[in-house]
Protein backbone atom coordinates (compact mmCIF):
# COMPACT_ATOMS: atom_id res chain seq x y z
CA UNK A 1 0.00 0.00 0.00
CA UNK A 2 1.48 3.63 -0.77
CA UNK A 3 2.94 5.33 2.23
CA UNK A 4 0.30 8.20 1.45
CA UNK A 5 -2.87 6.55 0.66
CA UNK A 6 -1.90 4.56 4.14
CA UNK A 7 -1.15 7.84 6.17
CA UNK A 8 -4.69 8.90 5.58
CA UNK A 9 -6.25 10.21 8.74
CA UNK A 10 -9.49 10.83 10.62
CA UNK A 11 -8.25 14.57 11.36
CA UNK A 12 -5.95 16.19 9.48
CA UNK A 13 -2.43 16.19 10.44
CA UNK A 14 -0.93 19.72 10.75
CA UNK A 15 -2.20 23.20 12.15
CA UNK A 16 -5.49 25.17 11.38
CA UNK A 17 -4.88 29.29 11.11
CA UNK A 18 -8.05 30.70 12.84
CA UNK A 19 -8.63 34.30 11.51
CA UNK A 20 -9.74 36.75 14.60
CA UNK A 21 -11.18 40.10 13.80
CA UNK A 22 -11.25 42.31 17.43
CA UNK A 23 -11.91 45.95 17.37
CA UNK A 24 -10.97 46.13 13.81
CA UNK A 25 -7.29 44.37 14.28
CA UNK A 26 -6.66 40.69 12.81
CA UNK A 27 -4.76 38.57 14.93
CA UNK A 28 -4.17 35.18 13.47
CA UNK A 29 -4.09 32.02 16.01
CA UNK A 30 -3.03 28.65 15.19
CA UNK A 31 -4.88 26.08 16.79
CA UNK A 32 -2.76 22.49 16.89
CA UNK A 33 -4.24 19.35 15.53
CA UNK A 34 -2.76 16.20 16.72
CA UNK A 35 -2.20 12.76 14.46
CA UNK A 36 -4.70 10.72 13.64
CA UNK A 37 -5.57 7.30 14.10
CA UNK A 38 -4.35 5.29 11.37
CA UNK A 39 -7.95 4.57 9.19
CA UNK A 40 -7.69 0.99 9.33
CA UNK A 41 -7.68 0.43 13.11
CA UNK A 42 -10.43 3.69 13.88
CA UNK A 43 -13.65 3.03 15.26
CA UNK A 44 -14.93 6.41 15.27
CA UNK A 45 -13.69 10.21 16.60
CA UNK A 46 -12.32 9.70 20.71
CA UNK A 47 -13.14 5.75 20.50
CA UNK A 48 -10.29 3.11 21.51
CA UNK A 49 -9.12 1.34 18.03
CA UNK A 50 -9.28 -2.39 17.73
CA UNK A 51 -6.14 -4.21 16.38
CA UNK A 52 -5.79 -7.69 14.56
CA UNK A 53 -2.65 -8.88 16.08
CA UNK A 54 -0.96 -11.74 15.28
CA UNK A 55 0.13 -13.63 18.31
CA UNK A 56 3.39 -14.99 17.81
CA UNK A 57 2.76 -18.05 21.05
CA UNK A 58 0.04 -19.06 19.96
CA UNK A 59 0.55 -18.81 16.32
CA UNK A 60 -3.10 -17.15 15.39
CA UNK A 61 -4.79 -13.41 14.80
CA UNK A 62 -6.64 -11.98 17.30
CA UNK A 63 -8.38 -9.03 17.62
CA UNK A 64 -7.64 -6.94 20.20
CA UNK A 65 -8.74 -3.34 21.79
CA UNK A 66 -5.72 -1.01 21.56
CA UNK A 67 -5.85 -0.46 24.91
CA UNK A 68 -5.25 -4.36 25.87
CA UNK A 69 -2.20 -4.66 23.50
CA UNK A 70 -0.83 -1.60 25.67
CA UNK A 71 -0.92 -3.99 29.30
CA UNK A 72 0.80 -6.87 27.06
CA UNK A 73 3.21 -4.52 26.03
CA UNK A 74 4.25 -2.90 29.13
CA UNK A 75 4.53 -6.23 30.97
CA UNK A 76 6.74 -7.67 28.10
CA UNK A 77 9.00 -4.33 28.32
CA UNK A 78 9.03 -3.34 31.89
CA UNK A 79 9.14 -5.28 35.23
CA UNK A 80 5.31 -5.11 36.68
CA UNK A 81 6.64 -4.17 39.83
CA UNK A 82 8.37 -0.88 39.31
CA UNK A 83 7.38 2.35 39.61
CA UNK A 84 3.95 3.42 38.94
CA UNK A 85 4.64 6.44 36.69
CA UNK A 86 7.87 4.72 34.87
CA UNK A 87 5.19 2.00 33.93
CA UNK A 88 3.11 5.36 32.59
CA UNK A 89 5.79 6.58 30.64
CA UNK A 90 6.20 3.39 29.10
CA UNK A 91 2.94 3.21 28.69
CA UNK A 92 2.67 6.28 26.49
CA UNK A 93 6.21 5.08 24.38
CA UNK A 94 4.34 1.56 23.76
CA UNK A 95 0.69 3.54 22.43
CA UNK A 96 2.89 5.70 20.58
CA UNK A 97 4.95 3.14 18.66
CA UNK A 98 2.69 0.86 17.88
CA UNK A 99 0.26 3.56 16.44
CA UNK A 100 3.42 5.10 14.40
CA UNK A 101 4.08 1.45 12.90
CA UNK A 102 0.45 0.43 11.95
CA UNK A 103 0.40 4.18 9.96
CA UNK A 104 4.02 3.45 8.23
CA UNK A 105 4.48 -0.40 8.28
CA UNK A 106 3.02 -3.51 6.96
CA UNK A 107 3.39 -6.60 9.13
CA UNK A 108 5.11 -9.51 7.47
CA UNK A 109 1.97 -11.38 9.19
CA UNK A 110 -0.97 -11.30 6.48
CA UNK A 111 -3.82 -9.88 7.71
CA UNK A 112 -2.17 -8.26 11.07
CA UNK A 113 -1.89 -4.93 11.55
CA UNK A 114 1.16 -5.50 13.88
CA UNK A 115 2.20 -8.83 15.81
CA UNK A 116 3.78 -9.70 19.40
CA UNK A 117 6.97 -10.81 17.73
CA UNK A 118 9.66 -8.60 19.58
CA UNK A 119 11.79 -8.79 16.11
CA UNK A 120 8.93 -7.07 14.22
CA UNK A 121 7.55 -4.67 17.15
CA UNK A 122 7.66 -4.67 20.87
CA UNK A 123 7.72 -7.68 23.47
CA UNK A 124 4.24 -8.83 24.61
CA UNK A 125 3.52 -10.98 27.90
CA UNK A 126 0.05 -10.95 28.61
CA UNK A 127 1.16 -13.79 31.01
CA UNK A 128 3.11 -10.66 33.72
CA UNK A 129 -0.19 -8.43 32.85
CA UNK A 130 -0.92 -7.34 37.11
CA UNK A 131 -3.42 -4.25 38.67
CA UNK A 132 -0.29 -2.09 38.58
CA UNK A 133 0.24 -2.63 34.44
CA UNK A 134 -3.14 -2.33 34.52
CA UNK A 135 -3.52 1.00 36.27
CA UNK A 136 -0.53 2.01 34.30
CA UNK A 137 -2.13 1.87 31.35
CA UNK A 138 -5.30 3.33 32.28
CA UNK A 139 -3.95 6.24 33.76
CA UNK A 140 -2.28 7.25 30.12
CA UNK A 141 -5.33 5.95 28.36
CA UNK A 142 -4.73 7.21 24.48
CA UNK A 143 -1.82 9.68 25.46
CA UNK A 144 1.09 9.33 22.80
CA UNK A 145 3.92 11.33 22.19
CA UNK A 146 3.84 13.94 19.06
CA UNK A 147 6.36 15.96 17.46
CA UNK A 148 5.24 18.61 14.92
CA UNK A 149 2.13 16.65 14.69
CA UNK A 150 3.45 12.99 13.73
CA UNK A 151 4.02 10.08 16.57
CA UNK A 152 7.74 10.17 17.08
CA UNK A 153 10.19 7.09 16.92
CA UNK A 154 9.30 6.29 20.67
CA UNK A 155 12.73 4.67 21.00
CA UNK A 156 14.14 3.61 24.60
CA UNK A 157 16.50 1.33 26.01
CA UNK A 158 17.73 -0.59 29.60
CA UNK A 159 20.05 1.92 30.88
CA UNK A 160 21.90 4.88 29.39
CA UNK A 161 25.16 4.90 31.24
CA UNK A 162 25.10 7.90 32.76
CA UNK A 163 23.78 9.80 28.95
CA UNK A 164 21.76 8.96 26.05
CA UNK A 165 22.60 8.65 22.41
CA UNK A 166 21.38 10.59 19.41
CA UNK A 167 19.72 8.56 16.71
CA UNK A 168 23.08 8.31 14.36
CA UNK A 169 25.21 7.46 17.69
CA UNK A 170 23.34 4.94 19.11
CA UNK A 171 21.32 3.24 15.85
CA UNK A 172 23.38 4.41 12.86
CA UNK A 173 21.01 6.42 11.95
CA UNK A 174 20.39 6.74 8.00
CA UNK A 175 18.09 9.56 7.47
CA UNK A 176 18.07 13.56 9.12
CA UNK A 177 18.39 13.73 12.91
CA UNK A 178 14.91 13.65 14.46
CA UNK A 179 14.47 16.91 16.40
CA UNK A 180 13.33 15.54 19.49
CA UNK A 181 16.19 12.94 19.91
CA UNK A 182 18.66 14.75 22.16
CA UNK A 183 22.06 13.36 24.03
CA UNK A 184 20.90 13.92 28.28
CA UNK A 185 21.98 13.32 31.10
CA UNK A 186 19.79 10.45 32.35
CA UNK A 187 19.76 9.55 36.24
CA UNK A 188 20.13 5.87 35.84
CA UNK A 189 19.05 4.21 39.13
CA UNK A 190 21.52 2.61 41.50
CA UNK A 191 19.12 -0.10 42.05
CA UNK A 192 20.04 -1.56 38.07
CA UNK A 193 21.90 -4.64 37.94
CA UNK A 194 25.54 -4.46 38.61
CA UNK A 195 26.52 -5.83 35.14
CA UNK A 196 24.72 -3.21 34.05
CA UNK A 197 25.87 -0.33 35.02
CA UNK A 198 29.44 -1.20 34.39
CA UNK A 199 30.20 -4.55 32.19
CA UNK A 200 33.12 -6.32 30.67
CA UNK A 201 32.67 -8.89 27.53
CA UNK A 202 35.22 -10.85 25.93
CA UNK A 203 35.12 -12.59 22.63
CA UNK A 204 37.52 -14.76 20.88
CA UNK A 205 39.12 -13.09 17.57
CA UNK A 206 37.62 -15.28 15.22
CA UNK A 207 34.01 -14.25 16.75
CA UNK A 208 34.79 -10.47 15.64
CA UNK A 209 36.22 -11.07 12.68
CA UNK A 210 33.20 -13.25 11.71
CA UNK A 211 31.03 -9.96 13.08
CA UNK A 212 33.01 -8.04 10.94
CA UNK A 213 32.10 -10.49 7.71
CA UNK A 214 28.59 -10.35 8.57
CA UNK A 215 28.78 -6.26 8.19
CA UNK A 216 30.10 -7.34 4.38
CA UNK A 217 34.16 -6.35 5.02
CA UNK A 218 36.90 -8.64 5.64
CA UNK A 219 39.23 -7.77 8.81
CA UNK A 220 41.87 -9.77 7.56
CA UNK A 221 44.16 -10.55 10.15
CA UNK A 222 42.83 -8.94 13.39
CA UNK A 223 46.33 -7.59 14.64
CA UNK A 224 44.20 -4.84 15.95
CA UNK A 225 41.20 -2.68 17.11
CA UNK A 226 40.92 0.71 18.18
CA UNK A 227 38.26 3.45 18.37
CA UNK A 228 38.31 5.91 15.45
CA UNK A 229 34.95 7.73 16.28
CA UNK A 230 32.87 8.80 19.22
CA UNK A 231 29.34 10.79 19.43
CA UNK A 232 28.14 12.95 21.55
CA UNK A 233 27.87 10.59 23.80
CA UNK A 234 31.08 9.44 24.21
CA UNK A 235 29.49 6.29 22.76
CA UNK A 236 32.34 4.52 19.82
CA UNK A 237 30.35 5.46 16.48
CA UNK A 238 33.35 3.41 14.47
CA UNK A 239 35.96 0.83 15.12
CA UNK A 240 38.60 -0.22 12.84
CA UNK A 241 39.26 -3.96 12.85
CA UNK A 242 41.99 -5.19 11.44
CA UNK A 243 41.96 -3.77 7.67
CA UNK A 244 38.30 -2.87 8.04
CA UNK A 245 36.48 -0.22 9.45
CA UNK A 246 32.96 -0.67 10.52
CA UNK A 247 29.80 1.28 12.59
CA UNK A 248 29.72 1.11 16.25
CA UNK A 249 25.65 0.15 16.36
CA UNK A 250 26.05 -2.16 13.84
CA UNK A 251 29.10 -3.83 14.95
CA UNK A 252 27.38 -4.06 18.33
CA UNK A 253 24.29 -5.81 17.05
CA UNK A 254 26.65 -8.73 14.59
CA UNK A 255 28.70 -9.04 17.61
CA UNK A 256 25.85 -10.17 20.19
CA UNK A 257 23.71 -6.73 21.37
CA UNK A 258 23.34 -9.33 24.84
CA UNK A 259 26.73 -9.45 25.12
CA UNK A 260 27.95 -6.34 23.86
CA UNK A 261 25.93 -4.17 25.88
CA UNK A 262 26.37 -0.87 25.06
CA UNK A 263 28.87 1.20 22.49
CA UNK A 264 29.40 3.63 25.49
CA UNK A 265 32.85 1.82 25.38
CA UNK A 266 35.90 2.49 28.31
CA UNK A 267 38.15 0.53 27.35
CA UNK A 268 39.45 -2.42 24.74
CA UNK A 269 42.01 -4.92 25.33
CA UNK A 270 43.42 -7.56 23.21
CA UNK A 271 45.13 -9.90 24.62
CA UNK A 272 46.52 -12.98 22.68
CA UNK A 273 43.11 -14.34 21.00
CA UNK A 274 40.90 -12.68 23.07
CA UNK A 275 39.70 -9.12 23.14
CA UNK A 276 38.00 -7.66 25.80
CA UNK A 277 35.44 -4.56 25.74
CA UNK A 278 34.36 -2.96 29.21
CA UNK A 279 31.64 -0.06 29.37
CA UNK A 280 28.38 0.90 31.05
CA UNK A 281 24.85 1.01 30.12
CA UNK A 282 22.94 -1.24 28.34
CA UNK A 283 20.85 -0.88 25.17
CA UNK A 284 21.63 1.58 21.80
CA UNK A 285 20.97 4.85 24.30
CA UNK A 286 18.38 6.59 22.21
CA UNK A 287 15.49 7.77 23.60
CA UNK A 288 14.02 7.20 27.58
CA UNK A 289 16.07 5.50 29.31
CA UNK A 290 14.00 2.58 31.62
CA UNK A 291 16.72 2.95 34.49
CA UNK A 292 16.55 6.28 34.16
CA UNK A 293 12.55 6.63 34.05
CA UNK A 294 13.00 3.86 37.28
CA UNK A 295 14.79 6.12 39.43
CA UNK A 296 12.72 9.45 38.00
CA UNK A 297 9.55 7.85 39.29
CA UNK A 298 11.13 7.33 42.78
CA UNK A 299 11.87 10.90 42.58
CA UNK A 300 8.04 11.98 42.09
CA UNK A 301 8.30 12.66 38.45
CA UNK A 302 5.24 12.41 36.31
CA UNK A 303 5.23 10.12 33.79
CA UNK A 304 4.73 12.96 30.93
CA UNK A 305 7.43 14.56 32.48
CA UNK A 306 9.76 11.47 32.36
CA UNK A 307 8.94 11.28 28.64
CA UNK A 308 9.55 14.86 27.82
CA UNK A 309 12.82 14.96 29.35
CA UNK A 310 13.87 12.29 27.30
CA UNK A 311 12.66 13.64 24.03
CA UNK A 312 12.54 17.26 23.48
CA UNK A 313 9.75 19.31 22.46
CA UNK A 314 7.42 17.23 22.13
CA UNK A 315 3.65 17.00 23.46
CA UNK A 316 1.32 14.62 25.12
CA UNK A 317 -1.77 14.10 22.93
CA UNK A 318 -4.72 12.01 24.19
CA UNK A 319 -6.67 10.31 21.16
CA UNK A 320 -9.02 8.85 22.25
CA UNK A 321 -11.19 8.63 25.99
Amino acid sequence: MPMLDKYKKLWPIGAVILVLVVGGAIFAATQMRTPGIPREIARGERQVPVLRVYDVEAGELRDMNFEEYVAGVLAGEMHNDWPDEALAAQAILARTFALKFIAEKDSKYEGAHISTDIEEAQAWDAGAVNERIRNAVAATRGQVAVHRNRFINAWFHAHAGGETATAREGLNWKGREPPYIQSVDSPDSDQAPADVKDWTATFSKSQVAQAVRDLGQDPGTIDRIEVVGRGPSNRVTRLRVGRAEVPGADFRIALGATELKSMRIHSIQMTGDQITFRGSGYGHGVGMSQWGAFEMANRGTPAADIVRYYFNNIRIEKLWD
